[in-house]
């Protein structure tokens, strides 16, 4: 298991107590990759992993210089030892028979697949609509349209696009042979994707969805934490399209990093400004509405109209944050938002 971490001892605490406690045949080890030197914070996990009964020799706590998500797993990648492993973020809690799941689905394979397993949202005592909108729409991944005939086939493609690694397991030499991560995507929104999209190029392994295979996200989004992951997408999309303009364009549809996109952006984010704004009060209120403002028999049509309307809003941030990456400007999420405000 190869588990970047930043700054969160809490989050990666629980992760390695659950990671503790798994069982499957044969064995494994658990690879945490501190994103800085953070003495302390090495510290907490051993002690968790301690705690929870881990045995000493399947835990390996790796630190250097902060550099990203993507460099850490290139670095746990070069120290892993087994035959295929699981991606994991910092924040996500395993569920007994996660990392068995993920072992019965690789080693029933002839030819090389990425395995996802399910990521449900940690549901809290104070739920609100926002956390309801996360959790049941595609806010943030695409779970919630990962039903019916395709999902009932265990050899549907979901394609590279639905490779998230917070529970994301492969071949070793699989990820190896694609060269590992792009290391100067640093930020944590595309790097994922640009290297599936290269597995898939390289070898043809599909995307295969394992629902039994379950980690629980353990991460309590804000709106406003949100709206500034929507302008940072935005801005990561031209750095995609500079370091890997074939995925870019297999995700986009069209050149972002082209002077016809700028000029189309900056024409929107002016166009597009006032039907953002007047937008922008309402959708933070939905963290203030209690989750079960929904309930009753048109509950879902009520997620999908809340959905909806919070569009706009999030295509004006993101073409804010593409429009500042053409300028070459760092990422400014505050003056973003201090535009619509």
């Amino acid at each position: 298991m190869l588990i970047p971490t930043h700054g969160r001892p809490d989050k990666i605490a629980a992760c390695v107590r659950a990671l503790a406690d798994q069982r499957t045949e044969g064995a494994f080890e658990v690879l945490v990759g501190i994103d800085g030197e953070d003495a302390p914070l090495r510290d907490a996990i051993a002690r968790a992993w301690s705690d929870a009964g881990g045995r000493d020799e399947r835990l390996r706590i790796s630190m250097a210089p902060h550099a990203g998500p993507a460099m850490v797993r290139n670095r746990l990648l070069a120290l892993a030892r087994g035959a295929w492993l699981l991606l994991l973020n910092d924040d996500v809690i395993p569920q007994p028979g996660l990392l068995e799941a993920h072992r019965v689905a690789q080693a029933s394979r002839t030819l090389p697949a990425m395995i996802l397993g399910s990521a449900p949202w940690v549901v809290r005592a104070n739920d609100s609509m926002f956390d309801r909108l996360v959790r049941e729409t595609s806010m943030i991944f695409f779970y919630d349209q990962m039903t019916g005939a395709a999902a009932a086939d265990p050899e549907h493609d979901w394609g590279f696009r639905h490779a998230w690694t917070l529970n994301l397991s492969m071949p070793s030499a699989l990820l190896r042979e694609a060269g590992g991560f792009t290391g100067t995507l640093s930020r944590p929104v595309f790097e994922d994707l640009e290297m599936a999209y290269r597995v898939h190029a390289m070898s043809g392994a599909p995307v295969l969805y394992r629902p039994s295979a379950v980690a629980l996200h353990d991460h309590a989004m804000t709106p406003g934490e949100y709206l500034r992951r929507e302008y940072t997408l935005g801005h990561a999309a031209v750095e995609l399209a500079r370091a890997c303009p074939g995925c870019a364009r297999a995700v986009f549809g069209r050149d972002l990093a082209g002077d016809d996109e700028a000029a189309y952006s900056r024409e929107f984010v002016a166009r597009e400004k006032r039907a953002a704004a007047g937008l922008l009060a309402g959708f933070v209120a939905l963290a203030e509405m209690p989750a079960h403002a929904a309930d009753g028999a048109h509950a879902h049509a009520w997620v999908r109209m809340a959905y909806q309307s919070h569009l706009p809003l999030k295509r004006w941030l993101w073409r804010r944050g593409l429009l500042d990456a053409h300028a070459r400007t760092a990422a400014d999420t505050a003056r973003a938002l201090g535009e619509l405000a």
